[in-house]
């Protein structure tokens, strides 16, 4: 049985079709409609959960240079301003797992 963490950093069907209708289809970054609604903008490796305002539809380029390229840092920047577009009330520091928390 997956731990509560992996759960949590998981990203659901639900929230995969809420963030696909979000973005419109399409990578939010060249908008690409070749995309997929599956990239974390803060990392599972760094206990990013799978909600709507942590996900972003990326096509497979994009979603492999925000994750292995030297365009990390300005993708980033790129998608946290997207993301704070689209939630008045994005919170970066909430869309970290934190162990003692109920979800």
């Amino acid at each position: 049985m997956p731990s509560k963490r992996t759960k949590a950093l998981d990203i659901s069907q639900r929230v995969k079709k809420a963030v696909w209708e979000r973005d419109g289809g399409r990578c939010i970054v060249c908008g690409h409609y070749n995309a997929m609604p599956n990239a974390h903008y803060i990392p599972r490796s760094q206990g990013g959960l799978g909600v709507e305002q942590n996900i972003v539809t990326l096509c497979q380029v994009c979603h492999r240079d925000y994750d292995q390229s030297d365009q990390r840092a300005a993708l980033r920047i790129w998608i946290r301003l997207y993301l704070q577009l689209q939630y008045a009330d994005w919170d970066e520091q909430a869309l970290v797992y934190k162990k003692h928390e109920t979800l």
